[in-house]
């Protein structure tokens, strides 16, 4: 069971935290038929099968330059082809809810991000919160005044399948977005700021959590670290003692036996710590 720091408990409590969601809380989600949504690299690969030559492209994936490589596949197939593809993985088999998503949205968290573009999260935390919850993408020009609001907010970081077109996904779409949509990133690292971030399901190789990360240690010389839970043979611990110096982090691991049972066990425990603390407030609060 993972042994959640004070101040992660006090942060969330007091909703000074942001919950950030990647493909690995995805994963827990399942259709109908029991299709589960495929990562990143699992769908990058099933998206080969009508591209030859693809050795070059393979070449890329295993030297985990997967944003190159979406590039060129996205090229080959051409443009409504490939739309086609994502669609049809990550919109159509209608992936529900999973309960590690059910623990999360427990947290109650006002900020929750996510690169994923599927809809799994969203769908389900509106359903129980009665349409309440707003949702803002990278592109929408009134980030900000929710950010101010009070109602809690998901951002997607990323796009949302609903929108194929405005997706970011291969490279040239990061570099257009850093520019195009730089107000966007610029709350990111405001938040980023003021705000813990707790990732959950992401890897440290995202471009966009590399750079708000170092960019908030170098830039601004912030030393409250931020949280990632990560599978103990996810990283050596040479590498995490690196990217932890580098990225502000404090990476946090857990044992993915049993289908990663403890983060979820660990996640239903975060939960009461939460509601505990904030019982806590309350009271002070009268006094």
């Amino acid at each position: 069971m993972i042994n959640w720091p004070s101040e992660v408990v006090s942060d969330i409590s007091r909703r000074r935290c942001v919950v950030v969601l990647g493909s690995g809380i995805s994963m827990n989600s399942v259709n109908i038929d029991g299709k589960r949504p495929k990562t990143w690299l699992s769908f990058l690969k099933s998206t080969l099968v009508n591209i030859q030559p693809k050795r070059h492209i393979e070449k890329l994936l295993k030297e985990g330059d997967y944003l190159t490589a979406c590039e060129v596949i996205k090229r080959s197939l051409g443009k409504e082809e490939f739309t086609r593809i994502v669609r049809e993985e990550f919109l159509t088999p209608a992936y529900l809810p999973a309960e590690i998503h059910k623990k999360i949205f427990a947290l109650d968290s006002r900020i929750v991000a996510t690169p994923n573009f599927d809809k799994i999260y969203e769908t389900y935390a509106n359903s129980e919160a009665n349409g309440s919850i707003v949702v803002k993408q990278h592109y929408d020009t009134d980030v900000i005044s929710s950010i101010r609001g009070s109602e809690r907010i998901i951002l997607k970081v990323h796009g949302t399948i609903d929108s194929p077109n405005n997706l970011i996904f291969t490279r040239a779409e990061y570099a257009e977005a850093r520019t195009k949509y730089a107000t966007f990133y610029e709350v990111l690292e405001a938040l980023a700021l003021t705000h813990t971030f707790v990732f959950l399901g992401c890897g440290v190789n995202d471009p966009d959590i590399k750079l708000l990360l170092e960019d908030t240690l170098f830039k601004h010389n912030s030393s409250r670290t931020h949280v990632m839970l990560l599978p103990k043979e996810a990283l050596h611990d040479s590498v995490i003692e690196v990217i932890q110096d580098t990225m502000n982090l404090n990476i946090i691991q857990y044992s993915s036996k049993h289908n990663h049972k403890e983060l979820l066990d660990s996640i239903i425990a975060l939960v009461q710590l939460v509601e505990d603390e904030r019982e806590k407030l309350k009271i002070n609060m009268n006094w």
